[in-house]
């Protein structure tokens, strides 16, 4: 039997949530499950510092736990680094503090106010001071994708036909149009979010994990053996539902 793997969906801030389906995972498959976070840990929910401190926590403590970086994660890296709250592959032209992407709901975690539309240097340089050096860190160097022999885990999704060692970061953490309407076998089973759905689904090629955490949706955690995947949920392993079901 293939050794299982664990992945949980985007997070953002939900620290409750994340509590409850890291304690699924370990009734599951004990407290050195390998697990694989597939991004967006930060912005929308109250506890973003509270969920970037567990994971560090975790990883510190020697847990096997993988953390991708999601599009909200590298809004975060991009505020602290260039004082940015921009990003061009946003939808709609939205700055990272604009409650709909949820930013200042990450800032105001660690007790910065931050409105959208405030002067951003003030901001910047609370958010400078208030946000720990190992959490800079921490976002710094998130991996943008964890490969095994029969799953690929990114944020958002793959470019269909490019190489895995040719992917751009931009694609892995945003894409949507050319990848979810793609049913093409992809080599490996891709396991992503990025895409808020009422729940998670199964489309033949690829696993969408996020079911809409971020808008105050249930968290979800999934196990793969190989290529075949459950749902965690109270009563144990349940199936992923095929898409249009």
């Amino acid at each position: 039997m293939n050794n299982p793997i664990y992945a949980i969906g985007d997070i953002h801030g939900q620290m409750d949530e994340l509590e409850r389906v890291l304690t699924l995972i370990e009734a599951d498959g004990g407290p050195q499950a390998t697990v694989v976070f597939v991004g967006d840990y930060v912005d929308r929910g109250p506890d973003s510092r509270a969920v970037i401190q567990t994971l560090i926590d975790g990883q510190a403590a020697g847990k096997n736990w993988i953390t991708i970086k999601g599009n909200h994660d590298r809004y975060f890296t991009r505020f602290l680094d260039d004082v940015s709250v921009y990003d061009p592959a946003t939808r709609d032209g939205l700055y990272w503090f604009n409650p709909r992407l949820g930013g200042d709901k990450t800032l105001a975690s660690y007790g910065v106010d931050a409105e959208d539309g405030a002067p951003l240097p003030p901001i910047h340089q609370a958010a400078q001071s208030a946000v720990p050096q190992d959490h800079k860190v921490f976002l710094r160097d998130l991996p943008v994708m964890h490969v095994t022999d029969d799953l690929v885990f990114v944020h958002a999704g793959i470019r269909p036909g490019i190489d895995l060692d040719r992917q751009t970061e931009n694609d892995l953490i945003w894409i949507r149009t050319g990848f979810l309407d793609d049913d093409r076998d992809h080599g490996r089973l891709v396991v992503h979010g990025h895409t808020a759905l009422d729940h998670p689904q199964h489309h033949g090629n690829r696993v969408n994990l996020d079911g809409g955490a971020g808008y105050f949706r249930p968290l979800h955690a999934a196990v793969f053996e190989g290529t075949t995947g459950w749902l965690l949920s109270d009563r144990g392993r349940v199936a992923i539902p095929a898409a249009g079901n």
